[in-house]
């Protein structure tokens, strides 16, 4: 009977360490996620504070963002990178793999049935942490992301002309646009 018990929490307490790390790598994850949706968010705002049509704003995606994203990674430690994607993706350098729709189709599943908390889901692959934050859809979005019948026709023109194969508009507010990932390799310390 003794045996029994002490398996059993052995068990829990292995339960809680996972957790207790889980909760340590997704707070991580989050302050990488911040750094880089902080960055970009500001300068997408600041472009629709002075071109209210996005224009400068789609502009700015086009020629910056993975750019951007590229210098916010640059002062990451070792064995961590962030990026964005989306199941309708813009750029095709954001396009999703495997584990990434899984979590995006989880994620959207969960704000359709109004079963949503906006908090951060961390996968464990073999070598690295990935640490999912969700992008929802908010009013100043649809200037590039919403129905493109209501687009500005410059900004429909630039998005058609850098981004040929372009998955990303239909978006409604409220809605999931896509996540950040934070990924964090296992041994990276």
């Amino acid at each position: 009977m003794k045996r029994v018990i002490s398996v059993a929490l052995l068990s829990a307490t292995i339960g809680l360490s996972a957790q207790n790390s889980n909760a340590d790598i997704a707070k991580e994850g989050v302050k990488y996620i911040k750094m880089l949706g902080g960055t970009l968010k500001a300068e997408v705002k600041k472009r629709m504070k002075d071109d209210p049509t996005g224009l400068q704003a789609a502009y700015l995606c086009s020629k910056s963002a993975q750019s951007i994203t590229k210098d916010v990674n640059a002062k990451f430690p070792k064995g961590v990178r962030v990026y964005r994607t989306a199941l309708k993706y813009r750029n095709e350098k954001n396009k999703p793999d495997a584990t990434d729709i899984e979590v995006i189709k989880k994620l959207d599943a969960q704000i359709k049935m109004k079963d949503f908390k906006k908090k951060p889901i961390v996968v464990n692959l073999d070598d690295t942490y990935r640490v999912y934050l969700p992008l929802i859809t908010q009013k100043l979005c649809l200037k590039c992301h919403g129905n493109p019948e209501k687009m500005d026709s410059k900004v429909k023109e630039t998005i058609s002309k850098n981004y040929p194969n372009d998955k990303a508009t239909g978006f409604k507010e409220g809605s999931l646009r896509g996540v950040i990932v934070a990924e964090i390799k296992k041994d990276k310390k």
